[in-house]
Protein backbone atom coordinates (compact mmCIF):
# COMPACT_ATOMS: atom_id res chain seq x y z
CA UNK A 1 0.00 0.00 0.00
CA UNK A 2 1.47 3.33 -0.95
CA UNK A 3 1.31 6.46 1.16
CA UNK A 4 -1.30 8.18 -1.01
CA UNK A 5 -3.70 5.28 -0.52
CA UNK A 6 -3.09 5.31 3.24
CA UNK A 7 -3.94 9.00 3.40
CA UNK A 8 -7.12 8.31 1.47
CA UNK A 9 -8.10 5.59 3.98
CA UNK A 10 -7.31 7.91 6.88
CA UNK A 11 -9.31 10.75 5.35
CA UNK A 12 -12.25 8.45 4.63
CA UNK A 13 -12.22 7.15 8.20
CA UNK A 14 -12.13 10.71 9.59
CA UNK A 15 -15.11 11.57 7.39
CA UNK A 16 -17.03 8.64 8.89
CA UNK A 17 -17.02 6.55 5.71
CA UNK A 18 -16.65 2.77 5.82
CA UNK A 19 -13.08 1.63 5.36
CA UNK A 20 -12.26 -2.01 4.70
CA UNK A 21 -9.39 -3.31 6.80
CA UNK A 22 -7.45 -6.47 6.12
CA UNK A 23 -7.64 -9.28 8.71
CA UNK A 24 -3.89 -8.91 9.31
CA UNK A 25 -4.36 -5.22 10.16
CA UNK A 26 -7.15 -6.01 12.62
CA UNK A 27 -5.07 -8.81 14.19
CA UNK A 28 -2.13 -6.47 14.63
CA UNK A 29 -4.41 -4.01 16.39
CA UNK A 30 -5.56 -6.72 18.81
CA UNK A 31 -1.96 -7.78 19.50
CA UNK A 32 -0.99 -4.17 20.18
CA UNK A 33 -3.97 -3.65 22.52
CA UNK A 34 -3.15 -6.84 24.43
CA UNK A 35 0.50 -5.80 24.73
CA UNK A 36 -0.48 -2.40 26.03
CA UNK A 37 -2.88 -3.95 28.58
CA UNK A 38 -0.18 -6.33 29.84
CA UNK A 39 2.36 -3.50 30.07
CA UNK A 40 -0.07 -1.21 31.88
CA UNK A 41 -1.04 -3.87 34.42
CA UNK A 42 2.59 -4.98 34.95
CA UNK A 43 3.76 -1.44 35.64
CA UNK A 44 0.73 -0.76 37.84
CA UNK A 45 1.76 -3.76 39.96
CA UNK A 46 5.39 -2.60 39.97
CA UNK A 47 6.70 -5.80 38.36
CA UNK A 48 9.63 -6.13 36.02
CA UNK A 49 9.17 -8.29 32.95
CA UNK A 50 11.29 -10.93 34.65
CA UNK A 51 9.09 -10.93 37.77
CA UNK A 52 5.88 -11.12 35.75
CA UNK A 53 7.31 -13.95 33.68
CA UNK A 54 8.25 -15.88 36.79
CA UNK A 55 4.80 -15.43 38.33
CA UNK A 56 2.97 -16.25 35.09
CA UNK A 57 5.13 -19.29 34.26
CA UNK A 58 6.51 -17.71 31.08
CA UNK A 59 9.88 -16.47 29.92
CA UNK A 60 10.89 -12.82 30.04
CA UNK A 61 11.27 -12.96 26.26
CA UNK A 62 7.63 -14.07 25.93
CA UNK A 63 6.45 -11.15 28.09
CA UNK A 64 8.55 -8.79 25.93
CA UNK A 65 7.02 -10.28 22.77
CA UNK A 66 3.50 -9.83 24.10
CA UNK A 67 4.11 -6.28 25.32
CA UNK A 68 5.70 -5.37 22.00
CA UNK A 69 2.54 -6.35 20.12
CA UNK A 70 4.33 -9.23 18.43
CA UNK A 71 2.14 -11.96 19.86
CA UNK A 72 2.61 -15.15 17.84
CA UNK A 73 -0.71 -16.75 18.77
CA UNK A 74 -4.16 -15.44 17.90
CA UNK A 75 -4.49 -12.38 20.18
CA UNK A 76 -8.26 -12.79 20.36
CA UNK A 77 -7.79 -16.11 22.17
CA UNK A 78 -5.42 -14.71 24.79
CA UNK A 79 -6.76 -13.47 28.10
CA UNK A 80 -5.77 -9.88 28.92
CA UNK A 81 -4.89 -9.10 32.51
CA UNK A 82 -8.01 -8.65 34.60
CA UNK A 83 -7.92 -5.28 36.31
CA UNK A 84 -9.89 -6.49 39.33
CA UNK A 85 -8.14 -9.73 40.19
CA UNK A 86 -4.59 -9.20 38.93
CA UNK A 87 -4.83 -12.31 36.78
CA UNK A 88 -3.02 -12.82 33.49
CA UNK A 89 -4.15 -15.69 31.27
CA UNK A 90 -5.97 -17.26 34.20
CA UNK A 91 -3.01 -17.08 36.60
CA UNK A 92 -2.73 -14.80 39.60
CA UNK A 93 0.24 -12.45 39.20
CA UNK A 94 -0.03 -9.94 41.99
CA UNK A 95 -1.24 -8.82 45.38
Amino acid sequence: MNHARWRTRRTRRLLGEAVEESPAYAEAGHAFALGRAVYDRRTELGFSQTELARRAGMTQQRISTIEGGRLGADPASADPPDQGTGRLAGRRVGR
